[in-house]
């Protein structure tokens, strides 16, 4: 008995955990509706959500009745996604055989840091940039070496190539539209950084929203490049956690070996299902959500204390000048108007506004108006 209680006193159960895991800093993700309701004191009707680049519109009626008219919930779904890829082949002009659906895009970049970075391995990242990719490479025990964009946003290529030929990146993450600043990744840069010895994840989460197209065919092409997408932001069904990657057909095998059999739930596919069999939809509210992000980009000009980024993504960077962005998002808070708030490297002081419908944008407007 005496030695057991020497041995408990000794034990210290962290000590079972990887060193690296242990001091990992933790993702900070966004609070639900519910959250923010009770936070704010506010009913959720009155709550202006602008914090999160969610579609403001939700799914297409077409997708709500298919999830309403499913019959087969009890059973499991299937492995191979093998309808949903068949759809997906369709909508982005890639064979269906180098496609993978994912419990939304996150999943897609933990496994790809989970099967290419061994820990002392490198990735390179192009901050200020989506936090997940630093997140998953260091929670792989991988090494993250920044490579800070410009002050316009766009990627440093000369020292993405300077750093590679260091020979230990094995990924480079990139993004485009970059969230949060919105802004493109011009294929002649691409086209570069594709040229290096490294597999290239281009993340279009917000690519329905540019004006330029999809590189997603580009991985027939290339056979180091992976491009990442979603179904959350033009199809409206972030809650149902939906992504899928176009990918070189030599790691597909990689993959299928590496996933989680039933890693897309039967309502997401289903969901899915429903919002490629109605294209038309989902590009009638990107429509209202673009020609609302003009409306919105002219209006924040109009406030004297922000200076608004273009962008060509369902949200606008703003930099705060003259007054604390953290208050200003304290405040905006308290009127039930919902924005992000940065003040890292890169995003000094910025406050990120994702494009609402038109009634969001005017009480938007009349809350930063009051605060002038």
């Amino acid at each position: 008995m005496r030695r057991s209680q020497v041995d408990a006193e000794r034990f210290q159960p962290e000590q079972l955990l990887r060193s690296h895991v242990a001091a990992l800093a933790s993702y900070t993700p966004i609070h639900p509706f519910e959250v923010l309701s009770r936070e704010l004191n506010l009913p959720v009707e009155r709550i202006v959500k602008l914090d999160a680049n969610e579609n403001p519109y939700g799914p297409s009626p077409a997708v709500v009745e298919a999830l309403a008219e499913y019959s087969y919930y009890h059973i499991y779904p299937d492995p191979q996604q093998t309808d949903l890829r068949e759809a997906l082949s369709g909508y982005i002009g890639v064979d269906a055989a180098q496609i993978l659906p994912t419990h939304g895009a996150d999943e897609m970049l933990d496994y790809l840091c989970r099967i290419v970075l061994d820990p002392g391995d490198a990735a390179i990242n192009c901050p200020p940039t989506f936090g997940m990719y630093s997140f998953d490479a260091e929670l792989n025990g991988a090494t993250v070496i920044d490579v800070p964009r410009d002050d316009d946003f766009g990627v440093d290529v000369d020292a993405v190539e300077a750093t590679a030929d260091g020979g230990r990146a094995k990924l480079l993450f990139l993004t485009s539209p970059n969230n949060p600043s919105g802004n493109w990744l011009p294929d002649e840069q691409l086209r570069r950084l594709l040229a290096l010895p490294l597999l290239v994840v281009l993340d279009e989460a917000y690519v329905e929203f540019a004006d330029h197209s999809s590189r997603a065919v580009w991985v027939t092409g290339h056979e180091n490049l992976v491009v990442v997408r979603t179904f959350s932001k033009a199809a409206g069904i972030a809650g149902l956690r939906l992504g899928y990657a176009a990918c070189p057909a030599w790691l597909m095998p990689h993959l299928w070996k590496f996933k989680q059999p039933y890693n897309v739930n039967v309502a997401a596919t289903v969901a899915g299902l429903a919002s490629l069999n109605h294209i038309d939809d989902m590009a009638y509210v990107v429509g209202k959500i673009r020609a609302e992000r003009v409306r919105l980009f002219a209006l924040l000009h109009t406030v004297n204390y922000l200076r608004p980024w273009p962008s060509e993504a369902n949200f606008v960077l703003c930099a705060v000048r003259g007054r604390n962005a953290a208050q200003l998002k304290a405040d905006l808070a308290a009127q039930g108007v919902l924005v992000r708030h940065y003040n890292k490297p890169g995003l000094e002081n910025c406050i990120r506004v994702s494009v609402g419908r038109p009634d969001q944008t005017d009480r938007l407007m009349e809350a930063l108006r009051s605060l002038e």
